[in-house]
């Protein structure tokens, strides 16, 4: 048979083809078959105590136990070689216990599965062969029964133990064991003193509100103005608070008639003198001395220039001149 035949799906088979007539072939009993299988646990070679772990793939040969079985099915026997010195190693199926089980060449190591396992089946044995017996199970009742009470009775202990601790102040206690907290509270406090006096010298209220020192000051005389005089003398200071102003309704004609009058004192000394036409320049005098001695205020004396002849006056006379001669 060829590759090619050997992976097709179908088969010819003439129609003659009796398969009794086929011949069996004739063999030994306890054959043993060549497997590739991989070892079902870790193992330590007894011979070298070499390390064979989980997993590893071998070329085993396989035989069926005789004179062993389990619930009708057959056990079977691997052999391998150890890798290191070629020392025959031997285990079986465990098919009660769903595992493989050692059996010659090499020691089994250590395994919580196992243990666990065995542990199990065990506690499963002995409860069995407590069931059977009505006073082992009345003992174990009981016995179960006073460990319960004694679990509530420590459970009260560890409440009644935090509603006491309830008290405790937990961040004091952390501030004081723990240095890097007592650092940062120590820099927030730094901090807040340091914005306090910054408001302090901003002149900032608690309230938000700010506050300006007036200087003592020298009285000036005439230069002071009127708002100055209301203000206390030169051995006192005194706080004035700045606060925005509110506009009022109604105070645009006060505030322009205040005005008003202030221009009007301003200009009180001063009065206007119309500029004389030049044909009553001639008849009237340069000075007037009668005013200003009959007048109880001083008046000003004012000089009105006497304009002189234009060009066109001139040029009119000169071209009479040329005429008459």
């Amino acid at each position: 048979m060829t590759g090619t035949e050997r992976k097709v799906f179908q088969k010819y088979y003439p129609p003659d083809f009796d398969p009794s007539k086929i011949p069996r072939a004739k063999g030994q009993r306890n054959r043993q078959f060549v497997q590739r299988v991989m070892t079902p646990f870790n193992m330590q070679c007894n011979t070298c105590h070499e390390y064979i772990y989980k997993g590893k793939k071998f070329n085993m040969k396989r035989e069926t136990a005789e004179g062993e079985s389990y619930l009708g099915l057959k056990i079977f026997r691997f052999y391998f070689r150890c890798p290191n010195c070629l020392a025959e190693i031997t285990f079986k199926t465990d098919l009660e216990n769903c595992d493989y089980q050692n059996e010659h060449g090499a020691t089994r190591l250590f395994e919580a599965v196992k243990l666990y396992q065995d542990q199990q089946k065990q506690a499963d044995e002995q409860e069995a062969e407590d069931a059977k017996d009505p006073m082992k199970m009345l003992e174990k009742r009981t016995m179960q029964s006073r460990q319960e009470m004694e679990e509530m009775g420590n459970l009260e202990d560890l409440q009644e133990s935090s509603r006491t601790k309830e008290c405790v102040d937990t961040i004091g206690f952390l501030s004081a064991t723990d240095p890097h907290l007592a650092q940062a509270q120590r820099i927030k406090m730094m901090e807040e003193e340091d914005d306090r006096m910054a408001r302090e010298l901003m002149g900032i209220t608690s309230e938000g509100r700010i506050e300006r020192r007036i200087k003592d000051y020298e009285d000036d005389g005439d230069d002071q103005s009127d708002d100055d005089k209301d203000l206390p003398g030169p051995s006192s200071s005194t706080a004035i608070t700045l606060k925005p102003a509110i506009p009022k309704l109604g105070t645009d004609d006060n505030t322009n008639n205040r005005k008003r009058n202030e221009q009007k004192d301003r200009f009180a000394g001063i009065k206007l003198i119309k500029k004389a036409k030049p044909s009553e320049t001639a008849d009237t005098p340069l000075t007037s001395s009668t005013s200003s001695s009959t007048s109880s205020a001083p008046v000003p004396s004012v000089v009105t220039p006497v304009p002189g002849p234009s060009g066109l006056s001139l040029l009119a006379g000169y071209g009479s001149d040329s005429d008459s001669d």
